[in-house]
Parts: C-alpha cells; structure tokens; sequence
C-alpha cells in the first residue's frame, strides 16, 4: 500500500519539499534571466531527470554534471546539451564520442595541453568534440591559474586548430566562495570569478581566436555576485535543494531549506540524554562542510514538524533533541544528494506536518554517482 503520510513512509527517507523546491528554482532562474545570464545547473546535487526538468523550465535546457553516468542518464532522459565539468582523460574520450554520435552536444573539460592534444587525435577518427578550458580563478582545485594563466593560448590553439574540435570557451569554477560567510565576502569571491573568466576570454579573443561561452560557477556566487559583465552563463547546483552549508555561509534562508531526513529513534538513553536513530552516515552524509563556520551542528540539525520530526517506536515517549546534535539529522547537505538520494523514496509533499497526507510519493530513478 502506498504511503499516505509521512508516518507511513519506511525510515530512514529522505523528504523533499515540492513548494520549496520550486521555490528556489524560480528564485535562480529569476535571478539569472534579469542579469542577462543563461542558467546551465550543475544536476550532480539532484541527479533527477525531474528535477533537472524543472530546473531548465523557461530556459534553453543546458545542463552540468559531473560523471559520465549523470551524462548518460540525462541524455537518455532528452537533455542535448551538457558539460561534463571536471576535467576529462583520454581514456574517456570513446564514452563522450559515443555520446557526441547520438546527438548529445557533451562537451568536456580541460586545462592540459596533453590532453588537448588527445582530443585533437581523437577527432581525426571523424569524432567531433566541444571543449571547455578550465581556469582556477581562487579555488585551487583546478584550472589554469589566473591572473598568469600559463598554457592558455597554447591549448586554444591546439583545440581551435583542429578540425571537428570546437572551443566552446572557458570556465571555472569558485569553490572557494564556500569558505565565505558574508555577502561581502561572497560578492568579492564572485567578482575574483568574474574577472578570471572575463580575463582569460579577453585574453583568447585578443589572439583571435573565439571564445563563445564564459562561464562561471557557484551557488553562493551566482546569489551574491554584483556583476556579471562578460559572463555568459552560470552552473550554480546546490541551490536547487540548499542545505546547512548554503544557510550558514549566508545563501539561503532555513526556510529555503527543501531537503530533511525522516528517521525513526531506535534507542533511548535518558542518562545520557541521547537517542538513537535508523539514519546513519549515508543517510545523513559524512560531509561535515557546514561544521566550519558552526562546529556543534555535527551532521545536521534535528527539527521538528515544521520540516520533519523523529519518528518515534510505540515503546519509547517523543524526544526532545538530543544533546549530541550528530546523532541525528533531518537538514541535508549537498553530499547527501550525491551519496545517498537513489537508495531511498522522494516524497514530494505539500504538508509539512506528520500525520497529514502527502501531495504523492515517488520513486525517482535516482542516478548512481559512478563514472
């Protein structure tokens, strides 16, 4: 029998909150459409066919992700033009072709001239590529480095001077906004992020050769930047849910939190006023991201009905939060959503109380996060 309300729901299950969700959608694509910006939403965070269709509504329907599973599992679901945004080896270049030849503009990623090269032997098999040149404006994961940016013009013009190899343009990615807490700060992370992308396009068009997309990346940038002068695009993903980190570094609001975990106590310990519940790390996440700026949050915050409450057995009284607040938590973060939402149901609800009914319950084919 289908669940009815949340107290039917098998535990632990991860809750998603429909209006909300929407919610968040509207307020990005809002954003980005009045800033002239085209929206490409990482879906590594949803990895759902139907969230990703929401988020692309009024749009031109580009998308990220960040496995070559996720590539797959798009396309199949009609999404034609995707990046595959982390940098791409030679030894998965087939995969892309494979993709390219059903008519998937996949477009990848890179900041090497060697693997440049790669791509341009690659394409003299009659295969055709779209490429990305990775820039690291801050964050220090990735990318060429800027302001030097060493190797740039070389690997343009490896990619540029190949045939069937196009430069689609350059793009990065300011991870390191997560480490902000304050508009301000944000705001100078994302205008570090701009002029990087900017710089570097400038940089290929001054040598003409052309540079189509610029694109920049964030949640947190694409909420607090003050200017997008030159940015064709932006790939915000967590958005989409938000999560404890986002809250704590200011991008959202508790109330824009869309995701919560619904477990049920298996163990009740008043001396050491603790409880224990059916959700452990997968369903919880090991991602303690949001302990920088707020250290006692452990793995989340517990709530109650408002979002989602502990469930619970006839044998033990309702609890109030334990004291350890990581021995619980119904807040997901992004980490959540790419470790562990294609093990349990989305129900999307438009009650927000236990024992009223659900709006539905769905199984979403959830994407494995594999290569």
């Amino acid at each position: 029998m289908a669940a009815q309300t949340l107290d039917d729901l098998p535990t632990p299950a991860l809750i998603l909150d429909r209006a909300i969700l929407r919610r968040n959608l509207k307020r990005m694509s809002e954003r980005l459409r009045n800033a002239g910006v085209m929206l490409r939403p990482h879906l590594k965070t949803a990895k759902s066919i139907e969230v990703g269709r929401m988020a692309v509504e009024g749009h031109d329907g580009r998308i990220t992700v960040s496995t070559l599973a996720e590539a797959r599992y798009f396309a199949d679901g009609g999404f034609t033009d995707i990046l595959y945004g982390v940098g791409v080896v030679s030894s998965k270049l087939p995969a892309v072709a494979e993709l390219r030849r059903r008519g998937v503009n996949l477009r990848v990623v890179t900041d090497n001239a060697a693997v440049a090269k790669a791509i341009a032997d690659a394409a003299k098999n009659g295969d055709t590529f779209s490429v990305f040149i990775e820039i690291d404006s801050g964050g220090g994961r990735a990318g060429l480095p800027w302001p030097e940016l060493p190797g740039l013009l070389e690997i343009a013009r490896i990619l540029h001077g190949t045939p069937g190899v196009e430069l689609a343009g350059v793009m990065t990615h300011a991870g390191h906004s997560y480490h902000e807490s304050t508009p301000d700060g944000i705001a100078a992370v994302a205008e570090q992020e701009r002029q990087a992308i900017v710089g570097a396009a400038e940089k290929l068009r001054a040598a003409g050769i052309p540079c189509p997309i610029v694109s920049g990346g964030s949640t947190p940038t694409a909420i607090h930047s003050r200017d997008f002068t030159g940015i064709t695009e932006m790939r915000p993903g967590v958005y989409v849910f938000n999560d404890l980190d986002q809250e704590f570094i200011g991008s959202c609001a508790p109330s824009d939190l869309a995701l919560s975990v619904l477990a049920s106590v298996i163990g009740h310990y008043p001396h050491r006023n603790q409880v224990l519940v059916d959700a452990g790390a997968l369903a919880l996440s090991k991602d303690i991201s949001a302990q920088e700026f707020k250290p006692q949050v452990g793995y989340g915050t517990i709530v109650d009905a408002p979002v989602g409450a502990l469930k619970p057995p006839p044998s033990l009284p309702s609890t109030t939060s334990p004291s350890t607040p990581d021995s619980a938590a119904l807040y997901a973060c992004s980490s959540l959503a790419t470790t562990w939402m294609h093990l349990v149901p989305i129900a999307l609800k438009r009650s927000k109380m236990l024992g009223q009914r659900l709006a539905a319950e769905y199984w979403y084919p959830i994407c494995w996060n594999t290569v």
